[in-house]
């Protein structure tokens, strides 16, 4: 890929991701997502990075109360959508001889052949769980290969508080710190995993 480099995560090299990226996200992945991603679903890792290469955060969008989605949210959602990408909810019931159990219903931000990917911009921290056990059991199930999860660094409170926006992205919410311990404690099981987290050198604060 041009514009690309060789990096490394726990030892392992991973495949070329634009330098653009690396520099504005902090990426983590777990049991060969990203070779995954571009090995078997090249169409999907090319929505995939030109979607995570169109993100940008504006002091607007920061300053700005969205409701129940956030204009970084609606923005992604809508880089999504114009890729083929939708909301997948799945109605998962297991069967052992004539008994039937009933799973709760696990449902994905954006789905398209087999990539699940979930936004954790600013909701309570449980939400990673939820995000992580639907990509375990999904998985299992062998409806998705790979799990994907943006979402953004501790870093980015530095800039909340100075614009007097802290208490609305607190301690209970969504920042990677959050999600690591939760999935190198297993939480997705055995499913390939991988995180962009949207760091401060994105930010614009003339915009």
């Amino acid at each position: 890929m041009p514009d690309g480099v060789e990096v490394e995560h726990v030892g392992q090299r991973l495949p070329r991701i634009p330098r653009r990226i690396q520099e504005l996200f902090q990426v983590r992945e777990w049991r060969h997502a990203t070779a995954i991603l571009a090995g078997d679903f090249p169409g999907e890792w090319r929505d995939l990075l030109q979607v995570v290469n169109g993100i940008r955060l504006p002091k607007s969008m920061i300053t700005r109360g969205g409701g129940n989605k956030s204009p970084i949210s609606r923005s992604i959602n809508g880089m999504f959508k114009a890729r083929g990408w939708s909301e997948k909810r799945f109605n998962v019931r297991i069967h052992v001889d004539d008994q039937e159990f009933p799973s709760p219903t696990h449902g994905i931000d954006y789905y398209k052949n087999g990539v699940g990917i979930e936004t954790e911009w600013n909701n309570k921290d449980p939400f990673y769980d939820r995000d992580l056990n639907a990509f375990r059991l999904l998985h299992q199930l062998r409806v998705i290969s790979v799990g994907v999860i943006i979402t953004r660094t501790d870093e980015l409170q530095e800039i909340f508080d100075a614009l007097g926006r802290g208490a609305s992205f607190g301690e209970s919410t969504t920042h990677l710190r959050k999600l690591l311990p939760k999935i190198e404690g297993g939480g997705a099981g055995g499913c390939p995993l991988l995180v962009f987290a949207i760091r401060k050198a994105l930010y614009d604060p003339n915009s």
